[in-house]
C-alpha cells in the first residue's frame, strides 16, 4: 500500500429539522447530500443498508446487562432497534442541539437518554458503556476526527466491551492511490462534504491503533440510491415518496440522479463495511491477524 494511512424506518415521523435545515429556501444545488436526500424524504441513509446495520447489532448482542452508547443518533432508527432490545441504559450523543432535543421527543416514554456533545468529546465516563457504536460518519471527518472519536470509544468503553461501526470502505484493498484521490475529490464535489474513506485493512489499523481488536467485519454493496435498496430500506410508502419528490422538485430530482450515477460509476471500488472491535483483545492469543469479510 503506498499511501500512508491517515489516521424500521416507517416508525420514523418527519424530522424538521432534516426538512427546514439548512433552510427551505437553500437551493438543491448547494445543500450538503445527506441533507438534499433527506429533503427528498430519505429516512435510512447507511451505506451498506439496514440488512447490514442489523448484522452488526446481531453481533453485538446487546442483552439487558448492556449500557450503550452511541454516537450521532440522527433520526433514531437504529436507537430504536436497540431500545427493543431492552439493555440497561442507552446514550445518544448528538451535537446539534434541535436535533437531539426532536429525538428527545421521538423516544420519550423509553430508557433513552439524549446528551449535547461531540462524538470526539462526549464529556461521558470512563469505562461507562459495555457497547458504543457509530453510523455513517467517520467516512466524512478528516484524519484528526477519526482518531479522535475512534479513541473517545475506546475511553467509554469498558474492558471487554465492543465497538461497532458502519461506513464506506475503498475497494480492493490495494487500490491505488490515483483511483482514491479520484473519487474522493468526485464524491467531495458532489456531495458537498469533504469524503475522506478508508479499505479495509485501514479501517481495521484505525481501530487497532486506539486498542480495539476487530473480531468480525461484514460487507455489502454500496446501493444506497438503487431501487432494491431503496424498497428494503424505505418500503413501498417511503420509496413512492422519495420518487414523487424527484418528480415534482427538479432541481432535487437532478442532483439525486448525479449522486446515483457517481455510486455507479465508481461502484466496483465502493462498498460498504462494518466491523465490531473488543477492547482489550489487542494482541491476545488465540485471535487472528487477519479478519475475512465475507463477499
Amino acid at each position: 500500500m503506498t499511501q500512508q494511512f491517515y489516521p424500521d424506518a416507517k416508525e420514523i415521523r418527519p424530522h424538521p429539522i432534516l426538512h427546514e435545515s439548512p433552510g427551505e429556501d437553500q437551493h438543491p444545488e448547494m445543500m450538503q447530500g445527506h441533507w438534499l436526500l433527506a429533503r427528498a424524504g430519505k429516512r435510512v441513509l447507511r451505506p451498506g443498508g439496514l440488512e447490514l446495520t442489523r448484522q452488526m447489532l446481531d453481533v453485538l448482542s446487546i442483552g439487558s446487562q448492556d449500557r450503550v452508547v452511541e454516537f450521532a443518533p440522527g433520526l433514531g432508527v437504529t436507537a430504536r432497534m436497540i431500545l427493543r432490545k431492552r439493555p440497561s441504559s442507552y446514550c445518544g450523543v448528538e451535537r446539534e442541539p434541535a436535533a437531539a432535543e426532536h429525538l428527545r421527543q421521538q423516544l420519550s416514554g423509553s430508557a433513552a437518554r439524549i446528551v449535547l456533545g461531540r462524538a470526539e468529546e462526549s464529556g461521558l465516563p470512563d469505562g461507562s458503556a459495555s457497547v458504543v457504536f457509530g453510523e455513517a460518519m467517520l467516512s466524512m471527518q478528516n484524519v484528526w476526527q477519526k482518531q479522535q472519536i475512534v479513541g473517545e470509544a475506546s475511553r467509554l468503553l469498558m474492558e471487554g466491551g465492543r465497538y461497532g461501526i458502519h461506513e464506506l470502505c475503498f475497494l480492493p484493498d490495494n487500490i491505488s492511490d490515483e483511483v482514491r484521490h479520484e473519487i474522493q475529490a468526485a464524491m467531495s464535489k458532489e456531495i458537498h462534504v469533504g469524503v475522506q474513506l478508508l479499505c479495509r485493512s485501514e479501517w481495521i489499523r484505525l481501530l487497532e491503533q486506539n486498542g480495539l481488536k476487530v473480531t468480525w467485519c461484514g460487507e455489502a454493496p454500496m446501493h444506497l440510491l438503487e431501487p432494491r435498496r431503496l424498497l428494503k430500506d424505505e418500503g413501498l410508502v417511503g420509496s413512492l415518496r422519495i420518487a414523487f419528490h424527484m418528480a415534482t422538485k427538479p432541481e432535487l430530482g437532478s442532483r439525486i440522479r448525479e449522486m446515483r450515477r457517481l455510486f455507479a460509476e465508481y461502484g466496483e471500488h465502493l462498498g460498504a463495511i462494518s466491523l465490531v472491535a473488543e477492547k482489550g483483545l489487542v494482541n491476545s492469543p488465540g485471535i487472528p491477524d487477519e479478519i475475512s469479510c465475507p463477499t
